[in-house]
């Protein structure tokens, strides 16, 4: 029997099935898919949802969006820590397993406290695509690392734009017409994509091993904070932990300014006592990494593990302002297209850019992903120059954004919320169509970027590369909280500046903090760690 080549020796080939690590790329590209389907799996069947269940209003719905969101951020960090210790492959499984009991129990809650429970332990589902990450880096070497994460990250991150577009017709037409399952449709087709999460868990854990044979896999011998190899460093880690626990008290603050019957879901006392928590939570992180670190500096850390902390806060900082842009942008971008082009109408005067026509023009930004988030892998990978291109992208998503600014310009009068209402720039239907391709080349960047980001990030420390990803990861979701609240504060116009100045304002932190990789296009992860 002919032993497989070494991953050094036989060039990546995406149908190769015959390599292990492309059937391993494959199986986790899935793996992320499958979670961030589940994650996003009830935003298009909201409105069945309201249909069926009486007892269900608007202000219900907006606080389970905002709870599918709540434990993203602190899950990240936490997966990003035991991936590190314990491998991809247990974890993804562990992961998967475990988040079909909250989308189980969503489908059959009969209440909205049981719904909020369930959905709030949901959200932690989102963390998955740090595993994968982990797992990729594991079996490509440099030289390919960043079209591997791109393709794995754009491919997976597609599960929360296909489950738009399936889950209606699984839920209606196929569960609720062809089986006769009527009001309960959406109970079944969500209680179904729980179990199916849970045979994949399963099936991951039996048809992929966490290193090509020959490999040892390395793991940390506890799951802690971050190690820091400077003084510097490890002030500038305490600094950049905080926002992570601010942007749940934004979330918390958010939640208790929607009401139900007149009354606040959180009450002022509630309010605070959750900001107690989060304080508490960061004093304990901070003495935690402190009782760590600090024998640590003072005993001198060995020139072969010292890295650069500079590299881990300019890549939270691209990730803040692409992929939580990217959030943010697609949760508003359809509203904004139907309500800037409402006045567009055809020789009937019928209006062309109905919600269904907004629909479809906003799933543009999503459809992207597929190619432009590979792409930015594979030009991180072919470019002569990591830290170049990651501010080619950023610097292009600022561009982008300010683009579609001016899509839209002011008009005369205000909205019902008393912000300033945004007309089309130009008029005429092929103003639609430059709009159009203007969004197309700000998400070219914007995701673009997140596939350059991923590319950098294994090589930043080998040891900690679930923490880096799972905090650079966290950014992600911050920005998406951080954009959403402002976004509710300003106008559409407005907003897409404030984008275009947070692309910017990245741009500069990564060209000031960002270090070119050692043995960026190295021929396999150990000259990495010699280099």
């Amino acid at each position: 029997m002919v032993a497989e080549p070494s991953i050094e020796e036989t060039p990546p080939r995406l149908l190769d099935f015959k390599q292990e690590r492309i059937r391993t790329l494959h199986y986790t590209w899935i793996a992320f898919f499958m979670t961030f389907y589940v994650w996003f799996n009830m935003a298009p069947l909201s409105s069945t949802m309201l249909d069926s269940e009486g007892w269900l209003t608007d202000e219900h719905i907006k606080i389970l969006l905002i709870a599918n969101v709540a434990l993203t951020i602190p899950a990240r960090i936490v997966v990003g820590a035991l991936i590190d210790r314990f491998g991809a492959r247990v974890v993804f499984t562990g992961l998967m397993v475990l988040m079909a009991i909250p989308t189980i129990a969503f489908a059959l809650g009969t209440s909205f406290v049981q719904l909020l429970i369930a959905r709030l332990f949901l959200s932690s589902v989102g963390a998955g695509f740090v595993i994968g990450i982990k797992m990729v880096a594991q079996w490509f070497p440099p030289k390919y690392i960043g079209r591997a994460e791109g393709f794995y990250a754009g491919w997976g991150n597609f599960g929360s734009a296909f489950a738009a577009m399936t889950m209606p017709w699984f839920a209606i037409s196929f569960l609720g017409n062809w089986l006769g399952l009527g009001d309960d449709a959406w109970r079944w087709a969500m209680g179904v994509n729980g179990l199916v999460l849970a045979a994949y868990g399963v099936f991951y854990y039996f048809a992929v091993r966490d290193v090509p044979e020959g490999t040892t896999l390395r793991t940390s011998k506890k799951t802690e904070p971050m190690m820091c190899t400077s003084y510097g460093d490890l002030i500038q880690y305490l600094i950049w932990s905080f926002p992570l626990m601010g942007a749940l008290g934004v979330l918390a603050w958010r939640i208790s300014t929607v009401k139900i019957d007149g009354d606040s879901v959180l009450s002022t006392q509630a309010l605070w006592v959750i900001y107690g928590i989060l304080a508490a939570v960061y004093i304990s992180h901070v003495v935690k990494t402190l009782q760590i670190n600090l024998p640590y500096l003072r005993a001198g850390v060995p020139d072969d593990e010292k890295y650069h902390w500079g590299s881990v806060a300019a890549l939270n900082a691209t990730y803040f302002a692409n992929f939580g842009a990217e959030l943010a942008v697609v949760s508003m971008l359809p509203l904004f297209f139907e309500t800037t082009f409402d006045g567009l109408t055809n020789g009937s005067g019928q209006q062309l850019v109905t919600a269904t026509v907004a629909g479809v023009v906003a799933a543009s930004f999503a459809f992207v992903n597929l190619v432009a988030r590979p792409l930015g892998g594979y030009l991180s990978d072919k470019m002569a120059n990591r830290k170049r291109t990651m501010l080619i992208y950023m610097f292009g998503i600022a561009i982008g954004f300010a683009g579609m600014a001016f899509i839209g310009k002011w008009g005369a009068g205000v909205d019902s919320d008393g912000l300033r209402t945004v007309v089309p720039s130009f008029g005429g239907i092929g103003w639609l169509v430059v709009a159009v391709g203007i969004t197309v080349f700000a998400s070219i960047f914007v995701q673009g970027a997140e596939g350059a980001t991923f590319a950098i990030i294994p090589m930043i420390n080998r040891r900690m590369t679930g923490q880096i990803a799972g905090m650079a990861g966290a950014y992600g979701n911050v920005g998406a909280v951080i954009y959403l609240v402002i976004f509710s504060l300003v106008d559409s116009r407005t907003f897409f500046l404030i984008l275009a100045a947070g692309a910017l304002a990245s741009f500069l932190v990564t060209a000031f903090l960002l270090e070119e990789p050692k043995g960026a296009f190295a021929e396999t992860m150990d000259e990495v760690e010699v280099t």
